[in-house]
């Protein structure tokens, strides 16, 4: 298979609520969509969902920009490949820069499932027809105010409701949530937030009652003896999401029992080559994985449900329909999610979302085209 062109997009959807974590808060995404054509005329999408500034991680959408249009798509344009696990070799070289890297993997494998007449799950190896969804919140005004948006999460169908903590914002609007909604599947995310400094490790010892699934990402990503340390002290699990970025972090985790269940991200990882292999491996090694979000637009949402048809994903994934977040997706028809269950696209090849493309560009505040000619 060879790329003839490629399209970037940096497309915006405002949120149908703000979202708030324990580094800043949103009203609106900048994502950058990839659109790869090649020489048969067939069409692959994928989706960089890195955030507009350094907090998650080092990239931001400015960096991804560059990184995708200077250096990813002209490696890639022109270079041969039989299997999207190949593709990734024309950009070797470049170190990093995993979101970047994750939105034109993404758009290899729609391409290649797209030409090869398969729906992408059954190229990624999935064998579910549905995934059980969970949702995403953010930090709210007060625990009231909290309690009152996961209601609207359960009364919609979502089994599994994760919380967004940080020093601070804790025990008292966990506890809340939980007296009010004692047999939830519930789990908190820190984002790396805090320390082993006592009053931290106090708090974050304080969840042990609250039956929580897991504790995700406490400390920050490079400090994984924190996590093995803490994983001795508490009941509760420890997951890990910014830590893992490549399967040598998830091995080096896993030989210091510094995690007990695993985050899948796309975007972290680089994309679904990575993906994969990481869902693989800790499912050797009997360590659950789940399916995490960025806020996804339609594109990368659709990978995401694809990904989580996987047997390893035994958790309940980020993978709420669009309607939790954005008034109107970029595909059709859009995620849809019924009694906290999304089916997977069996019945249709690729990604088995058609992205409204008049849409993209209306909403896009740049784009960038590049062939395996002069670029232009």
């Amino acid at each position: 298979m060879q790329i003839a062109a490629a399209e970037l997009f940096l497309a915006r959807l405002p949120l149908v609520h703000e979202f708030e974590t324990s580094s800043h808060r949103k009203s609106y995404l900048d994502h950058i969509l990839v659109r790869l054509t090649s020489t048969t005329g067939a069409v692959g999408w994928g989706e960089i969902a890195s955030p507009s500034g350094p907090f998650y991680g080092p990239e931001t959408v400015e960096s991804c920009w560059n990184v995708a249009g200077e250096h990813l798509l002209p490696m890639l344009l022109g270079a041969q490949w039989s299997h999207p696990r190949d593709a990734a070799e024309s950009w070797r070289r470049v170190r990093g820069n995993e979101f970047a890297k994750a939105g034109v993997d993404m758009a290899c494998w729609d391409l290649w499932a797209t030409e090869t007449g398969v729906p992408l799950a059954q190229a990624l190896g999935g064998t579910r027809d549905r995934v059980v969804a969970g949702v995403s919140l953010g930090i709210e005004p007060t625990p009231a105010t909290l309690v009152e948006q996961v209601a609207k999460q359960v009364e919609a169908g979502y089994p599994r409701v994760k919380l967004k903590i940080a020093p601070g914002w804790d025990v008292e609007p966990v506890r809340a949530v939980r007296r009010e909604f004692p047999d939830l599947d519930l789990h908190v995310d820190a984002n790396g937030a805090y320390t082993e400094d006592p009053d931290h490790l106090a708090a974050l010892r304080g969840l042990d009652d609250a039956n929580l699934t897991m504790i995700e990402q406490p400390f920050a990503p490079h400090n994984l003896l924190a996590h093995a340390r803490l994983r001795r002290t508490v009941q509760t699990p420890i997951c890990l999401d910014e830590s893992i970025v490549d399967l040598d972090d998830l091995r080096t985790a896993l030989a210091l029992q510094a995690i007990a269940i695993l985050n899948i991200k796309v975007s972290r990882m680089g994309g679904l080559t990575t993906a994969v292999a990481a869902h693989d491996l800790a499912r050797q090694h009997d360590v659950p994985v789940w399916c995490g979000g960025m806020h996804e637009f339609g594109v990368g949402r659709a990978a995401n449900v694809a990904l989580s048809s996987l047997p390893g994903f035994i958790l309940p994934s980020d993978v709420s329909a669009s309607e939790k977040y954005y008034a109107r997706d970029i595909v059709t028809p859009p995620i849809s999610a019924d009694h906290g269950f999304v089916d997977v696209a069996w019945k249709a090849v690729g990604g088995g979302h058609t992205v409204d493309e008049a849409f993209v560009r209306e909403i896009s505040l740049r784009t960038m085209h590049r062939s395996a000619g002069p670029s232009r």
